[in-house]
């Protein structure tokens, strides 16, 4: 089982959650999210606990999937692969090219695996398009 901690929980961060709360082969710690409200509304709707840092909940994961702003997908995956967890980042990887090279190089150094989210290529609208050309 692997035991994953999902930092963020808005609207994506909320849909990852409930998803990785049905797959048997995961273990949900908990979440990090930095708004009040979203971590009350999160905590009641997922009975899931809540870390107040994402190094506390970094450091009693295997896995952690980042579901924040793009801006900050370099950061939390950096503090991750720093601690040689397994990462999971919603699309876009990064903000810039540069910050994505640099964290191809970080991950090859962890030796661990970062997957990048394009679940939108299997959106029936989208796959349906792509039929077209």
């Amino acid at each position: 089982m692997v035991r994953i901690g999902v930092l963020g929980a808005g609207f994506l961060g909320k849909v990852h959650i409930r998803l990785l709360k049905e797959i048997p082969e995961f273990e949900v710690v908990g979440f990090y999210d930095p708004d009040p409200a979203k971590v009350l509304e999160t905590t009641r709707e997922f009975n899931i606990k809540y870390f107040s840092t994402p190094e506390g909940l970094i450091d009693l994961v295997d896995a952690i999937d980042i579901v924040t702003p793009t801006i900050s997908h370099y950061d939390n995956a950096v503090n991750a692969l720093k601690k040689s967890k397994h990462v999971f980042i919603e699309k876009p990887i990064t903000y810039t090219a540069i910050e994505a090279a640099a964290l191809i190089k970080i991950t090859t150094e962890a030796n661990v695996i970062v997957q990048v989210g394009h679940v939108e290529r299997f959106n029936p609208a989208f796959t349906a398009a792509t039929d077209v050309y």
